[in-house]
């Protein structure tokens, strides 16, 4: 089964595994287990995202409690990569669609110490070593 999960029109990496425990402790949003996301944007950034997405202050619409705080790194005047620590229902989107933006394309580049390899096309997988599979259970461990 999957270890969390990618909307359709989000591409980039996704565990699979046939080892309950190792799913459940990767899953469980108490672990707060970082993900980070390449977002290409439909407009230019304003210059304040950095800081809102940082404040834990950002509410989603629908929602009554706020976000936790998410870093974002600002790649180019369209792209950004944000790490995130929870794992709410179209975050990524609907964190940018707050401050007036729409998210053209998402791509999941890392799940706590496991980053996606450039060298691993797009339908293909590969299977982790015992490295790579402590490399993520490491960071669930740890919180």
């Amino acid at each position: 089964s999957s270890v969390g999960r990618l909307e359709k029109e989000t591409s980039g990496l996704l565990l699979m595994t046939d080892a309950c425990a190792r799913r459940c402790r990767c899953l469980c949003p108490k672990r707060h287990v970082a993900k980070r996301y390449l977002a290409t944007l439909d407009r230019s950034l304003r210059g304040d995202e950095a800081q809102v997405f940082a404040s834990g202050e950002l509410m989603l619409e629908g929602e009554t409690k706020p976000l936790l705080p998410a870093q974002l790194e600002v790649i180019s005047d369209r792209e950004a990569a944000l790490t995130l620590i929870e794992g709410r229902y179209h975050q990524v989107r609907r964190m940018f669609a707050a401050l007036g933006n729409h998210v053209v394309a998402l791509h999941r580049m890392s799940v706590g110490g496991l980053t996606l390899p450039d060298d691993l096309a797009a339908g293909n997988y590969r299977v982790l070593d015992a490295a790579q599979r402590a490399a993520v259970l490491q960071e669930a461990a740890a919180t």
